[in-house]
C-alpha cells in the first residue's frame, strides 16, 4: 500500500476527506528530502499552489501526527522537523549537538533498554520516535572528549 493509499485510509476510517491540500502536503513530504521543517514544506506545496496558507500546512501535519504518519522531533533548534513514517521502519535518532548530524537508529536497536526498563521497574514505555542528543565520533575528537572521558 503507498502512502497515499495508507493516508486517505485513515482519513475515511476517522471521517475525513483527502482533500487537494492535504494531498499536496502528503506529496511533499513523500517526494522531499527527510526531516524537513514546516516552513520548508509551506515552501515546496507553494510551489504547487498558491492557494495554500501556511495554516492549512501545520494542521495537516498535526493530522498526519495524529495518525501516526508522521512523526516530529526538535534537534534542540527551535524548530521541529517532520518525517513520513509510512517510507521507513519504526526508528529513532541520535542528534549531535555539534554539527547537528542525525543517525537513523532501528527501533530494535533500543529494545533492550524498553525490556530492562519493564523488567526493573514494571513500566512498558511507548516511544514511538526517539532523538537522543549527544556528540559524534568526530565532534568528540574536536572537542577533545573521547566516550570513556564523559560523565553520565
Amino acid at each position: 500500500m503507498s502512502c497515499e493509499e495508507k493516508f486517505l485510509q485513515q482519513l475515511r476510517e476517522r471521517g475525513f476527506r483527502l482533500t487537494p491540500q492535504r494531498e499536496m502536503v502528503l506529496h511533499v513530504l513523500h517526494d522531499g528530502e527527510e526531516h524537513a521543517t514546516a516552513e520548508d514544506l509551506y515552501a515546496r506545496v507553494r510551489v504547487l499552489s498558491s492557494a495554500v496558507d501556511r495554516s492549512t500546512v501545520y494542521r495537516t501535519l498535526e493530522l498526519l501526527e495524529k495518525l501516526h504518519l508522521v512523526a516530529s522531533f526538535d534537534p534542540g533548534d527551535g524548530q521541529r522537523r517532520y518525517e513520513l513514517l509510512t517510507l521507513h521502519r519504526p526508528h529513532h535518532h541520535l542528534h549531535c549537538s555539534g554539527c547537528s548530524n542525525l543517525v537513523t537508529l532501528d527501533a530494535q536497536e533500543l529494545q533492550p533498554l524498553l525490556d530492562r526498563l519493564a523488567q526493573a521497574h514494571g513500566f512498558r514505555a511507548q516511544i514511538e520516535h526517539w532523538v537522543i542528543p549527544g556528540l559524534c565520533q568526530e565532534c568528540q575528537e574536536t572537542v577533545g572528549q573521547t566516550p570513556s572521558a564523559q560523565v553520565a
